[in-house]
C-alpha cells in the first residue's frame, strides 16, 4: 500500500503530516496522522466524487413471473414412480365406506336369493325403496360422461405471445418493448430512477408505466415483490448517437416479482410478451440475456 499512497499523496504533504505528528499537539490527545491514513481518506474522497460524477444513470427493472397454473405432464420415470406409489397405497389401504356398502349390498342380495332375508332386522320396510351402492356408481358414471375438462393444450392461446393465459403448465416472464436510444428493443419492464425514491419504488413504478398491460383500474395485474434488494445488476453503454458527456450508459438493477392476480385483457397488447425461459434468448440481447438467465427459475 505504500507505493500507491505515495502516488496519490504528494511528498510535501507527507512531510507536513510527519512534522505535525511530532509537535506538541500530538501529545494533547489528538490522533496522529500517517501517510497510510491520509491515503485512505484521499481514496475514499475520490470514490465519492466518482459516484457523484458518474456518467451512468440508474434504472430499476422488474422480472415479473407468472407461475404455472396447472401441473406439468409426467415424464416416463415420474409416471412409473407414481404408478408404483399408487399400487403400494392400494395394497396397504383399508376398505372405504363405499366399498363396505358394496359388500353389504352383495350380502343382502345373496340372502334375498336364498330366502334368508328379513327386512325388519335392518329397520326398513318392504315398500321403502333401497338405493344400492351400485346405483350410486351408475349415476356418478353418467355425470362423469357429461363432464368436459378444460383442455391442457390450447393452440390458439399457446401461440399468442401477448397473452398471459398461454402455456399454463410453464412459468412465464414478462417482456416489454422499450425505446433505448434510437431503437426499440425487448427488455424487462424498467424505468429511470428519480431522486428521493428507493430502487424498489422505482421498480414498482416501472410496472405502472405500462398502461396497456397494467390499466389504472384495480382490474389490472397485481404483483408481489420478493424483497427490497435487487437480485442482479447489468451495466451497458448507450448507442454512440445517444451518448453525451454526462450520460454514457446505464446501470440496471433487477427486482423479482410474482404475478399474484390478473384479469383477462380486452384487446391484445403488442408491446408486451409473456415468454418461457427457453424463449427469452430469441428476443433479448446476448449480454443482457446472460445476466437475466442467472436469476430466473424455470419452475
Amino acid at each position: 500500500m505504500a507505493a500507491p499512497c505515495r502516488r496519490v499523496v504528494s511528498r510535501p504533504v507527507i512531510q507536513f503530516l510527519s512534522s505535525f505528528s511530532r509537535t506538541a499537539v500530538g501529545k494533547t490527545g489528538f490522533r496522529q496522522f500517517s501517510s497510510s491514513s491520509a491515503c485512505r481518506v484521499t481514496l475514499q474522497t475520490q470514490d465519492v466524487m466518482e459516484r457523484a460524477t458518474s456518467p451512468y444513470s440508474l434504472v430499476a427493472a422488474v422480472c415479473l413471473q407468472r407461475l404455472p397454473v396447472i401441473s406439468a405432464d409426467y415424464k416416463p420415470i415420474e409416471q412409473q414412480f407414481r404408478d408404483m406409489m399408487l399400487q403400494m397405497e392400494l395394497e396397504k389401504s383399508v376398505l372405504s365406506d363405499h366399498e363396505l356398502r358394496l359388500l353389504e349390498d352383495a350380502e343382502r342380495l345373496r340372502r334375498k336369493l336364498a330366502d334368508d332375508y328379513d327386512s325388519d332386522e335392518e329397520g326398513s320396510h318392504d315398500d321403502q325403496e333401497i338405493v344400492l351402492a351400485q346405483d350410486l356408481e351408475d349415476s356418478w358414471e353418467q355425470k362423469l360422461k357429461t363432464f368436459q375438462p378444460a383442455p391442457r393444450v390450447r393452440d390458439d392461446l399457446d401461440k399468442n405471445l401477448n397473452s398471459v393465459e398461454r402455456c399454463l403448465a410453464d412459468s412465464l416472464v414478462l417482456l416489454a418493448e422499450q425505446q433505448v436510444g434510437g431503437e426499440k428493443i425487448w427488455l424487462l419492464p424498467q424505468t429511470q430512477w428519480q431522486e428521493g425514491e428507493t430502487l424498489r419504488q422505482t421498480a414498482e413504478r416501472a410496472l405502472a408505466s405500462l398502461p396497456d398491460a397494467f390499466p389504472p383500474t384495480a382490474a389490472g395485474f397485481k404483483a408481489t415483490f420478493l424483497g427490497n434488494a435487487p437480485c442482479g445488476v447489468y451495466k451497458y453503454k448507450l448507442p454512440k448517437a445517444a451518448r453525451t458527456e454526462n450520460s454514457v450508459g446505464t446501470k440496471v438493477f433487477f427486482f423479482k416479482a410474482i404475478l399474484s392476480d390478473s384479469s383477462p385483457s380486452t384487446a391484445p397488447n403488442k408491446s408486451i410478451m409473456w415468454l418461457k425461459k427457453s424463449e427469452l434468448e430469441r428476443y433479448l440481447k446476448p449480454a443482457y440475456f446472460m445476466k437475466v438467465n442467472r436469476f430466473i427459475l424455470n419452475l
